[in-house]
């Protein structure tokens, strides 16, 4: 067994994967604390009885997203039907100062809805209003309970689109508090530049908008830039009850290609190079060996078990045979070929289908297993070599670690598939994730790129920021929680 390296930590690592353990056979675990007296009546009156519940398994439905972290559930379950009367039912629970926790659709990776000290879990989904769509400003404002699929079923027509992808059908304010990306985000960037504007709710009922009401410029010099402090605060500052979101253009044409490689280190380099050489990819995706032969049995592609690259081009229909022969010429640099180009829409779902199940594909490698996956993100120039030293890292550590990333920015993702009832081999991923971590901040990157920090990589925030920095963002939450009620236990 190989030890992270730092004598207070083995203890440590062993008390989590005890924990990792518990998880399995004790997931629907529901203790309850008693909520002040008069506060279920008094929600009640706000909300209606039927949007108000203590019953056991809502309690333990909002009690855990998709992650390892074992359930926590809330004491009560609210169902707001407005912000008006969120606001109203805030302003309850911090008279009462109880804990409270956002909830969009609970496909976090972090425990992030997790409510580890209890309160009372606001349920955003009945918010589902899309508004103030405006095509010729390329803006559109959605509320908590409107996912990703739905916002562009809506725009269907109109020659816009959101492209910010993270795989799961995620609510769009959900994906503002905890900054996601996804397969698009080297072309269209992250959450974080396609937010411009937020309605929040505070701790304690007031209502904020950061870039003041109705506002949804492009950019702005006046003052803090409030916006960005809320996107990636998963829950912890306020509800982010609205967000004005950036749209953009649907391209003219679309052409995606699998590409083999020989390693991948070979695959890395050829990304670092489409980027060097401006290749404008849209989505340039790392499959290793192992992953690429679980997805292709797990989505019945027929595709071989090398290192592997999907990428996908977005232009004009003259620009992509271009930037085809290019992207191809920088794949054969690299010992590799491109199996085939995809235009047909059907046959390009099919592809992009096969990497979005990738997490269902790593779980089918050992049936009866649990997952985690945990990303980190590091500067192109570093990606080569912390990707093969990871995967000599997983090898050397005896784990089933499948390496899936969106590569284009730098980010690359680990989904490990373990025994969680096997004490030993749940301390060996804990080690591992820790080192991965530190991996990436020795290289000059970030513990996570857009998994949020949640409960599980809190203390790799701390190395990653600073005493300072630590100093810094605590003031900040005390300044707008000081009572510390929102999302409780997560971050800091």
């Amino acid at each position: 067994m190989r030890s992270s390296g730092h004598s207070s930590r083995p203890n440590m690592a062993l008390r989590h994967a005890l924990r990792l353990a518990a998880a399995v056979g004790r997931r629907g675990c529901c203790s309850q604390h008693p909520l002040p007296p008069g506060l279920l009546q008094a929600l009640r009156s706000v909300a209606g009885d039927p949007n108000v519940s203590v019953a056991e398994a809502v309690r333990q439905q909002h009690g855990h997203d998709e992650s390892m972290h074992r359930c926590a559930p809330p004491d009560a379950v609210v169902w707001p039907q407005d912000v008006e009367q969120l606001q109203e039912m805030v302003a309850l629970c911090h008279r009462h100062r109880v804990p409270m926790v956002p909830f969009g659709t609970g496909t976090g990776l972090e425990g992030g809805v997790n409510a580890v000290q209890g309160g009372v879990c606001f349920d955003l989904s009945h918010m589902a209003t899309i508004s103030e769509l405006s095509v010729e400003d390329f803006s559109v404002a959605v509320e908590p309970g409107v996912t990703r699929k739905a916002l562009n079923a809506h725009l269907r027509g109109t020659g816009l689109w959101f492209p910010v992808d993270p795989g799961a059908d995620a609510s769009l304010c959900g994906m503002a508090a905890t900054g996601a990306s996804g397969t698009n985000a080297v072309r269209y960037g992250t959450m974080r530049p396609n937010v411009l504007n937020l309605r929040v709710v505070l701790s304690d009922g007031s209502l904020l908008h950061t870039a003041g009401p109705g506002r949804s410029a492009r950019k702005s010099a006046a003052g803090y830039d409030l916006t960005s402090l809320f996107v990636g605060s998963e829950g912890t500052l306020g509800f982010l009850t609205q967000a004005t979101l950036r749209l953009h253009p649907l391209p003219e044409a679309v052409v995606s290609a699998a590409c083999t490689f020989p390693s991948v280190r070979d695959a890395v380099g050829c990304t670092v190079q489409v980027l060097q050489a401006a290749v404008p990819v849209a989505r340039i995706e790392l499959l290793d060996e192992v992953m690429a032969g679980a997805c292709s049995r797990y989505s019945r592609l027929e595709l071989p078990e090398v290192a592997m690259l999907f990428l996908e081009l977005h232009g004009s229909q003259r620009g992509l045979a271009e930037q085809q022969q290019q992207a191809e010429e920088l794949v054969q640099l690299h010992g590799g070929s491109v199996l085939s180009w995809a235009q047909a829409p059907e046959e390009r779902e099919r592809l992009w289908a096969a990497r979005h199940s990738a997490w269902f594909a790593a779980l089918a490698l050992r049936p009866g297993c649990q997952g985690y996956s945990t990303d980190v993100c590091v500067p192109i120039s570093r990606l080569p070599d912390v990707v093969v030293e990871t995967q000599r890292d997983l090898r050397d550590s005896n784990l089933t670690g499948p390496m899936v990333g969106h590569v284009g920015d730098g980010n690359f993702h680990c989904i490990l598939v373990f025994r969680a009832d096997d004490p030993e081999e749940a301390q060996r991923v804990h080690d591992f994730t820790e080192r991965l971590g530190r991996r990436a901040l020795a290289a000059g990157g970030t513990c996570t790129g857009e998994h949020g920090v949640g409960l599980g990589k809190r203390v790799l925030l701390r190395e990653e920021r600073g005493a300072v920095g630590l100093v810094a963002m605590r003031r900040i939450k005390d300044a707008l929680d000081p009572l510390h009620l929102m999302n409780p236990g997560k971050v800091l």
